[in-house]
């Protein structure tokens, strides 16, 4: 019997270095292997940092594929792909070559400290929810309700849609 295939969505943002570069090759390399089939890619918002430390502004985009993968599969492969862009985990909100999110994964919920699902502060955070409206206007986040009807709420926080595009995976 084939696993289910569920709709994921991703957050992806970066702060240091090349931003754009960064979440471009960060898109590829998720999609590289198989496993995890692309549908849709936010465009790209620069937002202001939330919590931690001083530091610039970051780039951040949404990503939606499907996948069979079970969510401590996905895990790893996020992971791997933050690693492969020197992901350094000094402090918490810090900044940051790349950070990826699992913002959902179907309608899983799971209170795993190492991976809460859906993403436990998804719903508190403009630029996870700004763009994942913009490639999916009808989304819904587990437990919390319609994007649309979040996001309201957060409008203050300091996300900006630039002009620029990544590419989609091949």
């Amino acid at each position: 019997m084939r696993p289910e295939r569920r709709r994921v969505v991703l957050s992806l943002g970066s702060n240091l270095g090349d931003r754009f570069d960064t979440l471009q090759g960060a898109v590829d390399a998720l999609f590289d292997a198989p496993g995890l089939d692309f549908v849709a890619v936010s465009p790209i918002y620069e937002t202001d940092p939330v919590g931690g430390p001083e530091q610039g502004p970051y780039l951040n985009v949404v990503v939606v594929a499907e996948t069979a993968f079970g969510p401590r599969t996905l895990l790893e492969r996020a992971q791997g792909v933050e690693a492969a862009f020197q992901r350094v985990r000094r402090e918490r909100w810090g900044p940051r070559t790349l950070d990826v999110d699992i913002v959902t994964v179907g309608d899983e919920r799971s209170d795993d400290p190492e991976l809460t699902l859906p993403h436990p502060r998804a719903h508190e955070r403009a630029f996870v929810l700004r763009p994942w409206l913009d490639v999916d206007p009808d989304a819904e986040l587990p437990g919390r309700g319609r994007v649309a009807d979040l996001l309201p709420g957060l409008e203050d926080q300091g996300v900006r849609r630039t002009d620029r595009v990544l590419q989609t995976p091949e």
